[in-house]
């Protein structure tokens, strides 16, 4: 274990009767880093949260806190004592209390109210209740009330999802930038696989109580650990093929493996690794793009379109590219993959 982490957890074990929610789970968030849970319902993220918070005892395993053991080999703190702030999907803010008094609600020292109110942008707000705020406005208010206190580490539980779309994506950027200006550690628990990405300074992955994968967002999307995380953290194409010699034959041609490893694989390949043209278009190289193929449709967003192929074996698939060439149903075309493709070992369906 690390002594300067600000949350190190392992082999977390938690049962609900015959449940296990959380299975030998291990979590490292280091000082002054933002991290983020990330599972579908039912991974077990918001029960390892409510272990590192304290409200739950967990059945094996060990959570420090800084350099305390705060669960686990005998020990045990309330979560009072944690130094552990909260902010949870509704905001939870007293609705009889101003602001003000909400901020101050757990006795942070004398000018920290201001301290937090002038850090969320909402200074001129003490005075007002949580009824006269908008909902992006409570959530800076219960940040503001997690960070009065001074915390070790802060923890939020889906904080964004009760907001609607508009304002959950500025929101979340803001509370980012809130957390990092403050130097505070903190661990974010969400469903949102762009929220993860974009936010997080390291993304854990969760699925059925158990840790896939943990890394940097960069890592854990263009190095998957298994198809399911492939598949989980985006649109991804996956195709079988046969490696041998540093390359791997499949469907869309011989591309370069990246590894020495040999036999059947599956091969990842994001939208925005295949580039589409013409049929007798000819790439940087000189040569004509590799695979025919004929367009399905095309969603257009402005700055980028998603076009919808279909291959001479009948499958289709997704290629995301800018939306300066205009591309219609019924084109004939060739893709090629202009991007970074990433080998797994083939698991048959």
């Amino acid at each position: 274990m690390t002594a300067a982490a600000a949350i190190h957890a392992s082999g977390i074990e938690k049962a609900y009767g015959s449940t296990l929610a959380v299975a030998g789970a291990d979590l490292h968030v280091a000082p002054g880093e933002l991290v983020a849970l990330l599972g579908p319902s039912g991974s077990g993220k918001t029960t390892m949260l409510r272990v590192i918070a304290g409200f739950e005892r967990p059945d094996a395993g060990e959570v420090s806190i800084g350099d305390r053991v705060v669960a686990g080999a005998g020990s045990w703190e309330e979560p009072e004592v944690r130094r552990v702030g909260m902010v949870f999907q509704d905001g939870a803010l007293f609705p009889h209390l101003t602001v003000g008094k909400n901020v101050g609600f757990g006795g942070p020292r004398e000018g920290r109210v201001e301290e937090c109110l002038e850090l969320v942008g909402l200074a001129d707000r003490a005075d007002s209740y949580p009824h006269e705020l908008s909902g992006g406005e409570r959530q800076r208010i219960a940040l503001a009330r997690a960070l009065a206190t001074e915390p070790e580490v802060v923890l939020l539980d889906e904080p964004f999802a009760a907001l609607d779309a508009s304002l959950r994506s500025s929101l979340r950027e803001e509370v980012a930038d809130i957390l990092r200006a403050a130097g505070a550690s903190a661990l974010l628990v969400t469903h949102d696989q762009q929220e993860a990405l974009s936010l997080a300074d390291q993304v854990v992955i969760m699925r059925d109580g158990r840790v896939e994968q943990a890394g940097s967002p960069e890592a854990v999307y263009a190095r998957p650990a298994s198809r399911w995380v492939a598949e989980f953290l985006g649109a991804a194409e996956v195709f079988e093929g046969t490696a041998d010699g540093g390359y791997v034959d499949t469907e869309l041609g011989r591309l370069a493996a990246g590894t020495d490893v040999t036999g059947a694989v599956d091969v990842l390949v994001r939208p925005e690794a295949l580039s589409v043209g013409a049929p007798h278009e000819p790439d940087e190289g000189g040569s004509c793009m590799c695979t025919a193929a004929r367009v399905v449709d095309r969603a257009y967003f402005g700055h980028d379109q998603l076009i919808r192929l279909e291959l001479p074996s009948g499958r289709q698939v997704r290629s995301r590219r800018s939306g300066e060439t205009s591309w219609r149903r019924g084109d004939e075309v060739r893709v090629r993959v202009d991007g970074p493709v990433h080998v797994l070992a083939h698991v048959p369906e």
